[in-house]
């Protein structure tokens, strides 16, 4: 699945919810699920690690969404590699 796709499907999935909760309140959720799956990276198993990654993922496509942003614009950046040398791999000090 492309990020645009995800993005969209997020959208069309929680879209009306989250928007209703707001910015604040999706930045806060996606703090959570980052230290969720920071304790994953810690003490779990890869399935958990899987799950975690995909919640933080949801969340970064919500939040993008509602500022009106796009997840492939985000990534774009890196399309070249290290954004600030040019460089892959990155050769920045």
């Amino acid at each position: 699945m492309q990020l645009g796709e995800f993005q969209a499907l997020m959208a069309a999935t929680y879209g009306e919810r989250d928007r209703a909760r707001g910015v604040e309140a999706t930045v806060a959720w996606l703090t959570e699920e980052l230290g969720e799956l920071a304790r994953a990276v810690r003490k779990g198993a890869r399935e958990e690690q899987l799950h975690e990654a995909g919640d933080v993922l949801a969340w970064l496509a919500s939040l993008t969404e509602q500022l009106g942003l796009s997840l492939e614009d985000a990534a774009a950046r890196y399309s070249n590699g290290c954004p600030r040398c040019g460089s892959i791999p990155c050769r920045c000090p």
